[in-house]
């Protein structure tokens, strides 16, 4: 039995995953997580074969917990399932350790291919953006070579996530069991290598970089 976890924010989509993978046989949702730090710590609770996971949720995003799921657990497999085609996801994904991509506006058939895909140690890449990471890999990536996946550091990608979220240094300090002292660091950092010093410039900064979107 292939055990899966799904995480998305929207109650609606993980209901039509579960439905969807419930139907087959050898395939069992044994739990569902509405944000990144929810699904590593049910990751770690369930020990799942595959996770299918969105990449704009709150508190932590996909690609910062498909980093913080394998680094603990390299055997399982991560689909990444989105709304984002831009390579810059897709290649920070597969940095991040994913084993597939889909579009969200696939058909539904498709993820259980790409489960059967990834559990066979095959990467399943979605035809809907194939094309696109073709390309980007002949030019070279040369775009996401400047990112913030790049320049920043994974806690201060956490930080500036929480920051554009709104919430405050002595919540970010609670949510990241840290001290506020830490916070400001990370925030003063985060600035000097971004050349950005506001808090506003920052959040557009997060957002266009996918680190959270205006949804959340």
């Amino acid at each position: 039995m292939i055990k899966i976890v799904l995480a998305d924010d929207h109650q609606i989509v993980r209901h039509g995953l579960r439905s969807l993978l419930s139907a087959e046989p050898d395939m069992e949702v044994v739990g569902e997580a509405e944000n990144g730090r929810m699904v590593v710590r049910l990751v770690q609770e369930q020990s799942p074969q595959v996770v299918i996971m969105d990449i704009s949720m709150p508190d932590l995003n996909g690609i910062e917990a498909t980093r913080q799921i394998l680094s603990d657990s390299p055997g399982i497999k991560v689909i990444a399932l989105s709304m984002h085609s831009d390579s810059l996801f897709v290649l920070n994904m597969f940095k991040a350790g994913a084993s597939g991509y889909l579009l969200k506006d696939c058909a539904l058939e498709e993820l259980v291919k790409a489960v059967r895909t990834v559990m066979n140690r095959k990467v399943y890449l979605s035809p809907g953006i194939s094309d696109i990471v073709i390309k980007d890999f002949v030019i070279g990536w040369s775009s996401a070579e400047s990112s913030a996946y790049s320049v920043l550091t994974a806690r201060e990608r956490e930080v500036l996530q929480l920051m554009a979220e709104g919430r405050s240094t002595i919540q970010i300090a609670e949510s990241l069991c840290v001290s506020v002292k830490t916070v400001e660091a990370h925030r003063k950092q985060m600035m000097n290598k971004l050349d950005i010093h506001s808090v506003a410039e920052l959040t557009k900064y997060a957002i266009r970089q996918g680190l959270t979107s205006l949804e959340v």
